[in-house]
């Protein structure tokens, strides 16, 4: 449900001004004398992801604030451009342990900077909120959710009308277990801003708790409410196509995910999801080929869990076995870098390799973090029931139950006990 602030095809500035010389403050003059200007590296796309002069107009971008930052390294618009820049191409390039720590080296030193700044001025607040918001937005990417409340709450202090912040807070409060704070960031997100952003965190509500309909028609207002081919648009619409995969409108999920390529080619995350359906469909060959495409794309975790439960189907353990052994690696590496995975590694562990006791205790790690969130309590429950511990299993059944989610994977599981 995280979004980032887009450029060229997408980006999308929460506030876009430039600095004039009269406005540096001594509190922005600390960026040259306390932080050595470093500037992480923009990664060469793969030719697939370039998608016509876009990639060409991000280099560009790229070039410019760079040099502007080396030319005045005081000034924080140009580190927070980079921090943008950043953070859209984690989205759409999968190259996250790279990219999410370069946008908080970006964005750490500008706040640092302007906190400490006692009577700044409203364009310095405005950079402070800017840089808060995206620094939230990072830390949500990061699976750093009680971090990116407190960072959120830091910036809707400064500006209580922007609905970026609030769509924080809703991701924030969601992943948490807080679903009541969650609706209630949500209406003042839709009352300042009814766009893609607000309509897609409607949708996901609306399915926690248990308006299915519902979800599906906020969803499709949010695809409506996006630019076709945008990358937060075509994000917007798979959504949409797995909601209708999810409660068993098979046809009307390929047409969304096919869609999603006919506005946006070789958009990896909508291949993986046709394969999602081959695979449903007992397709193994294509399912097969889809997911290598997709990941040949992106290095994308999933796409490679998936084609390791293909192998496994097939009977193909030895080309499934270092292909575990890789998936295992990355998930380290995400992991290194400040993504905390333990939620996707407990998945792994339950469904790809079976070993339910470590399954069980990083879950049970996520769950000391989180223990109101639904999708934790949720796959805690199925791990018990693979160890045949129904009683625990029922009651984290029942912590998962509280919003009337109708999830068929959970109504399966109480059907289970």
């Amino acid at each position: 449900m995280i979004r980032s602030s887009i450029l060229f095809l997408g980006f999308l500035f929460l506030i876009s001004c430039s600095q004039s010389a009269s406005e540096k403050s001594t509190a922005q003059a600390k960026l040259t004398s306390q932080t050595e200007v470093n500037i992480p590296k923009l990664l060469d796309r793969s030719e697939k992801l370039r998608y016509g002069k876009e990639w060409d107009e991000v280099q560009n971008y790229y070039g410019a604030q760079s040099a502007e930052l080396r030319r005045h390294p005081e000034n924080p618009d140009a580190r927070l451009k980079l921090a943008e820049l950043f953070i859209q191409e984690a989205r759409i390039t999968g190259e996250h342990p790279h990219y999410y720590p370069a946008a908080l080296q970006m964005l750490e030193p500008v706040i640092k900077s302007l906190e400490s700044n006692t009577n700044p001025s409203q364009q310095q607040k405005d950079h402070l909120f800017r840089a808060l918001s995206h620094q939230a937005g990072v830390e949500l990417s990061l699976h750093d959710f009680a971090k990116a409340r407190r960072t959120a709450e830091r910036a809707v202090v400064i500006n209580p009308y922007n609905a970026y912040i609030y769509g924080c807070l809703v991701d924030a409060n969601v992943e948490l277990g807080d679903y009541a704070k969650a609706v209630e960031m949500c209406d003042k997100m839709v009352s300042i801003r009814p766009d893609l952003r607000s309509y897609s965190r409607v949708s996901y509500l609306r399915e926690i708790h248990g308006e299915t309909a519902g979800a599906i028609e906020a969803m499709d207002m949010a695809v409506k409410a996006g630019f076709p081919g945008y990358e937060q648009t075509e994000w917007a619409r798979l959504q949409l196509g797995h909601l209708h995969e999810r409660y068993g409108k098979m046809a009307d999920a390929e047409k969304q995910y096919q869609m999603c390529l006919a506005a946006r080619d070789n958009y990896p995350f909508a291949i993986a999801a046709l394969a999602g359906l081959e695979e449903k469909r007992g397709n193994y060959a294509k399912a097969e080929t889809l997911l290598k495409q997709a990941a040949d794309i992106i290095p994308e975790v999933g796409f490679y869990v998936d084609l390791v439960k293909i192998y496994q189907k097939t009977g193909r353990e030895a080309e499934a076995k270092p292909l575990i052994k890789d998936i295992q690696e990355m998930l380290n590496e995400d992991m290194a870098a400040g993504h905390n995975m333990s939620m996707e590694a407990a998945r792994f562990q339950l469904e790809v390799t079976k070993d339910f006791g470590k399954a069980l205790q990083l879950a049970q790690e996520e769950y000391q973090k989180r223990p109101k969130n639904k999708d934790i309590n949720q796959l805690l429950a199925g791990i018990y029931l693979a160890q045949g511990d129904k009683k625990q299993a029922a009651e984290h059944l029942k912590k998962a139950g509280v919003t009337g989610s109708k999830d068929p994977e959970l109504l399966k599981m109480r059907l289970d006990l």
